[in-house]
């Protein structure tokens, strides 16, 4: 992908927004998503391992020089153990939030400053870059389609198609079914714990939280 900045959280944000309702508020589903990705992103680098299921930093000093990823290193620091499926929700607004402030830092996103009703202050965010967004879109919908073989998706890029794809974004278009685009996330979810067997077990947890939530989610507005 070319948007080479932006954090895989960020990514994972901007392909969640929805431009046609600035003003909402994220879902839970989304806020979780995010969180998922600083996780997946903190796993890869190597600051976060896996300790019988317990994401476990790996020392007391390492920094990443991302704000986001560092303010969520330092909470799982400084809490109780906790396993990845519990970090993909707990304070997960958190990460959202501070993603959301550092996209409007960047100038992806852009604060409008509103009155609710004429009298109560309020914050509107909306998208700023609107063409970073879109194609940023077009190449997640590009990696989950092919025909780019696998092995040849940086681990950092499939692993955000893949939690996309978990969550069910509107963005990406139909999810699709079938055997075929089940192979292929399930593909680009190995391809991006790659780097070592734990990471590959950290990221399938990640994606399972993720997936399970967005069936839930789904299956509420079903019923």
């Amino acid at each position: 992908m070319s948007n080479g900045p932006l954090s895989p959280p960020a990514r994972l944000c901007l392909l969640a927004w929805d431009p046609a309702r600035p003003g909402a508020t994220a879902t839970a589903r989304i806020q979780h998503l995010v969180r998922a990705g600083a996780l997946t992103e903190l796993a890869r680098r190597g600051l976060l391992t896996d300790d019988e299921g317990i994401a476990t930093p790996v020392d007391l000093d390492s920094r990443t020089g991302d704000a986001v990823l560092d303010g969520l290193l330092d909470l799982v620091r400084e809490s109780l153990p906790h396993r990845w499926r519990t970090w993909v929700r707990l304070h997960a607004r958190v990460t959202y939030d501070a993603v959301r402030e550092q996209l409007v830092a960047e100038g992806y996103l852009r604060a409008e400053k509103k009155r609710v009703l004429g009298v109560f202050p309020s914050v509107e965010y909306v998208l700023a870059r609107v063409a970073v967004a879109q194609a940023l879109r077009e190449e997640t919908r590009y990696v989950l389609q092919g025909p780019v073989p696998v092995g040849e998706v940086s681990e950092r890029d499939a692993a955000v198609a893949a939690l996309a794809a978990a969550a069910g974004l509107r963005a990406l278009g139909p999810p699709g079914t079938g055997a075929r685009r089940e192979g292929r996330v399930a593909e680009l979810t190995e391809r991006g714990g790659a780097a070592a067997p734990g990471l590959r077990r950290i990221v399938g947890e990640v994606w399972g939280t993720v997936s399970a939530e967005t069936a839930r989610a789904v299956a509420s507005a079903g019923g």
